[in-house]
């Protein structure tokens, strides 16, 4: 049988964990990234060095490959439809012009009956004043925002002098819930009905970027089945293949709100390379590359930690003990909040 060669646009963390999984299952994987330094470089078959507009290195990215996917949402649509009209690319970079722009993405959950937060699109800082009613909030970009980049807290309208807001983009204001927890839904379709989901898990914040994920979520029953109905329908609605996490909110009331969708392989799935049978990344480009779909199991409640920064230099050269697994992404230089790698601890369930 002839070896599947899977192109991989993206090296960072999930392109290089992406590669992991395509060894253990004997698919060819050829990463291009503009980041001569990538960590998915360590892990590759085949590294291409490019900026994604360059078209005689996707010329020849293409030509290596015989399905493409992306480990990052914030690639040009006009590049992945380009691509896609060569070689077969998945998800579907129509999804990714849903997804990639936050106002997009929340009129496309509203139109579907999911709930979020209160929102409103802002081009100006006239749009923030009227629209106080959203306050206090939060003001994200609407596209390329991510571990708390181009976010900005506003308690009040005084607020906007403090952050010295550039409005040379487009924004979305978000109104603050009253947050009780945070959880995440991964799922991974294949087909038409047909899916692998993941239990939900939850997830803990610092200074706006995620540091623990944990299995099973202290939820309720209530709110464990519509986190996973709603990722069903979000991902059947979006025609969706391959992995997909949904991001929620649930409040002081308990109500629940979809944050964000990340269609790709998330950070709080990480957990899943331990505590399943088969990870969300063997998921993802099994549906992707159109390999059989094994029923997932779960092996062992989890508890997942990033490492960021100079923390890493604490977890590098330790000796852990055979329930704790290190993953270190090798990349080259240590910055403040970079994420540098994981640890998963396994419990039994």
């Amino acid at each position: 049988m002839t070896k599947i060669s899977l192109g991989i646009i993206g090296g960072g963390q999930l392109g290089s964990l992406l590669c992991a999984a395509g060894k253990n299952i004997n698919i060819n994987t050829v990463v291009i990234s503009d980041d001569e330094d990538s960590p998915a470089k360590h892990f590759a078959d085949h590294f291409i060095y490019s900026k994604y507009d360059n078209e005689e290195n996707l010329t020849k990215f293409t030509s290596m490959v015989d399905k493409i996917t992306y480990e990052f949402e914030n690639i040009p649509y006009d590049v992945l439809s380009k691509l896609n009209k060569v070689k077969k690319v998945d998800p579907n970079p129509e999804v990714n012009k849903i997804v990639q722009h936050r106002y997009s993405e929340k009129n496309f959950l509203i139109k579907k009956n999911i709930k979020t937060t209160d929102f409103e699109k802002i081009v100006n800082e006239s749009d923030i004043k009227k629209n106080k009613n959203l306050l206090p909030g939060i003001l994200k970009t609407s596209t390329l925002g991510y571990d708390g980049k181009g976010q900005y807290k506003l308690n009040n309208l005084e607020d906007l002098d403090n952050h010295k807001i550039n409005f040379d983009r487009e924004f979305v204001l978000e109104k603050l819930v009253n947050l009780e927890k945070e959880i995440s839904v991964v799922i991974t379709r294949f087909s038409k009905d047909n899916y692998e989901i993941y239990e939900p898990i939850e997830n803990l914040h610092e200074e706006q970027i995620l540091k623990y994920s944990t299995i099973p979520a202290k939820i309720n029953l209530s709110h464990f089945k519509k986190s996973q109905e709603w990722a069903k329908l979000i991902s059947e609605e979006l025609q969706y293949v391959g992995t997909l996490c949904v991001e929620f909110f649930i409040d002081k009331d308990q109500n629940l709100y979809v944050n964000e969708i990340a269609p790709r392989v998330h950070n709080s799935g990480h957990l899943t390379i331990n505590a399943y049978n088969i990870s969300q990344f063997e998921n993802h480009i099994r549906a992707v590359c159109g390999l059989e779909k094994i029923k997932l199991e779960k092996i062992c409640n989890a508890k997942m930690i990033n490492i960021i920064g100079d923390e890493i230099n604490n977890y590098r050269n330790k000796k852990y003990t055979e329930k704790e697994f290190f993953f270190d992404y090798l990349k080259k230089e240590i910055k403040p909040k970079r994420k540098m790698g994981h640890l998963t601890i396994i419990e039994n369930k």
